[in-house]
């Protein structure tokens, strides 16, 4: 299963949000908080060219926020896309 990564910070209620969706489903992920790290910060922004949080990846493959997460699992695409590294 490829790694699922959560771009957050401590106050974002779809952080929370996104990492409980994952939970529920029993899919593990690393949780980088960009407000405690600078550097993580800039990472996130040139990988998702996104400012808002949270950001996701499977692998190097970036989901997007909350919304596209539960979008995408309900159509059938997370399953799959965490598969691909098997």
């Amino acid at each position: 299963m490829l790694p699922v990564t959560i771009y957050s910070t401590a106050i974002c209620p779809y952080c929370v949000a996104a990492k409980n969706f994952l939970t529920s489903r029993g899919i593990g992920y690393q949780e980088v908080r960009i407000d405690l790290d600078p550097a993580e910060h800039r990472r996130m922004l040139e990988k998702a060219q996104r400012t808002s949080v949270p950001q996701i990846f499977v692998g190097d493959t970036h989901v997007g926020g909350y919304d596209d997460l539960v979008r995408l699992a309900r159509e059938g695409g997370l399953e799959p896309l965490l598969e691909v590294g098997e």
